[in-house]
């Protein structure tokens, strides 16, 4: 890459990430809308992930801030959107993300689902299906909220099964009305209500969302740029391949939304090509020393496909299960430096696999997983997704 183009350090990149993912303590929020903007989305394919990574971030952690954003004010919305994966992003960027990615992920959903039920199941065709859907719906709106097996005691349809896999070791028996409620939710029209249980419960009631298509969203090549400009500012500068992996994108519409970004090509340390927004090249102050204490699926780790600059190769096989998904972290200074875990007593246990940082280091990464377990308080967790480090620490 030509040496004229701006040439961004990986000191650079970790002081925009302690300060534009509100990891260094004067860099906190105040509110739960404020983090899941900062970082883009808070991924919630883990119940307790959610809460976990707004409170790493938020000046006063407190669960009950969260639950205020989920289902009180209705600000944070659950999509099933970049890379197939469940994120809540903020109420004003929620059609961005559906019009640019959860809109393509639904339609994949109900093709798929439609294929699944109309092949699999006597008696189903896409009438049938579409009626089972209605009556799902009306029930809902009027009952409010409703668990599975609430709609499903209405609606005899939903209690129909397939038999998947029939005749292998992995054969399964599942619900019609597994499938039909993702889908729904996936396009919008029901979502996640209040858990029936704490806040790291995956046991929820289903209530009336809105359908993507009755959203003001805006035509999909202008999202995609939205989107694209939304993510740079919080992740940038990066590569292309990056912003691809992130969305879920093909190369060409990820090219064409950086575009419209009129982002410009950047020199990364060590001779990488990458982009950056235009008012992003001069160089970002360090916020100061600070640790911090990410959990399993945290979207600072999952930011990137290249993570050489903030994680050490050979730490991967400590801190990622074999699907790809990575465990609790402990950061330094923008770098991933060692995993944490709670074990059954409820004491937050921590090992760093590095010793950068030495004794400063230790001593901040200490006072974090204090405050982590002074308003994590009685509360249990286990990741959804387990991984070497964690499951050794919590032993």
């Amino acid at each position: 890459m030509s040496h004229s183009r701006p040439r961004i350090d990986t000191e650079g990149r970790r002081a925009r990430l302690g300060r534009r993912h509100l990891l260094a303590p004067a860099c906190r929020a105040a509110r739960a809308e404020d983090v899941a903007d900062a970082v883009v989305g808070l991924h919630a394919t883990d119940a307790a992930t959610v809460h976990l990574a707004a409170c790493a971030r938020l000046a006063v952690p407190d669960p009950e801030e969260v639950e205020r954003a989920l289902y009180d004010d209705r600000s944070l919305v659950r999509l099933l959107c970049m890379r197939r994966t469940l994120f809540a992003v903020g109420g004003a960027l929620a059609p961005v993300v559906a019009s640019s990615t959860a809109g393509a992920v639904a339609a994949k959903e109900r093709r798929e689902m439609t294929r699944w039920v109309t092949g699999g199941a006597p008696g189903w065709d896409e009438r049938r299906l579409a009626e089972a859907e209605a009556k799902t719906l009306a029930v809902l709106a009027a009952r409010g909220a409703a668990t599975a097996a609430d709609l499903a005691a209405e609606v005899p349809e939903l209690r129909d099964t397939i038999v998947v896999s029939p005749g292998k070791p992995y054969e399964a028996t599942v619900a019609v009305s597994s499938r039909i409620l993702r889908v729904l939710a996936a396009e919008g029209k029901i979502r996640r209500g209040r858990p029936r249980g704490g806040w790291t419960s995956s046991s929820f009631r289903w209530v009336p969302g809105t359908a993507f298509a009755d959203l003001p969203a805006p035509p999909p090549a202008e999202a995609r740029a939205g989107l694209a400009r939304h993510w740079l500012a919080s992740y940038g500068p990066s590569t292309v391949e990056d912003l691809k992996w992130w969305t879920g994108w093909t190369l060409t519409d990820t090219r064409r939304a950086l575009a419209a970004t009129d982002a410009v090509e950047v020199e990364l340390e060590g001779g990488a090509a990458g982009v950056a927004l235009p008012d992003d090249l001069e160089g970002v102050a360090a916020p100061g020393p600070w640790a911090a204490l990410l959990p399993g699926l945290d979207p600072t780790a999952m930011g990137w496909k290249v993570r050489d600059w903030y994680l050490d190769p050979d730490h991967v096989p400590h801190l990622f299960d074999r699907s790809g998904n990575i465990g609790p972290t402990v950061w330094w200074n923008g770098r991933i430096v060692g995993g944490w875990a709670q074990r059954a007593d409820g004491e937050i246990v921590w090992r760093l696999l590095s010793d950068e940082g030495g004794r400063e280091a230790a001593a901040l990464v200490e006072t974090e997983a204090a405050r982590l377990a002074e308003w994590v308080g009685a509360v249990r967790i286990t990741p959804r997704f387990r991984t070497p480090l964690e499951r050794e620490l919590s032993a």
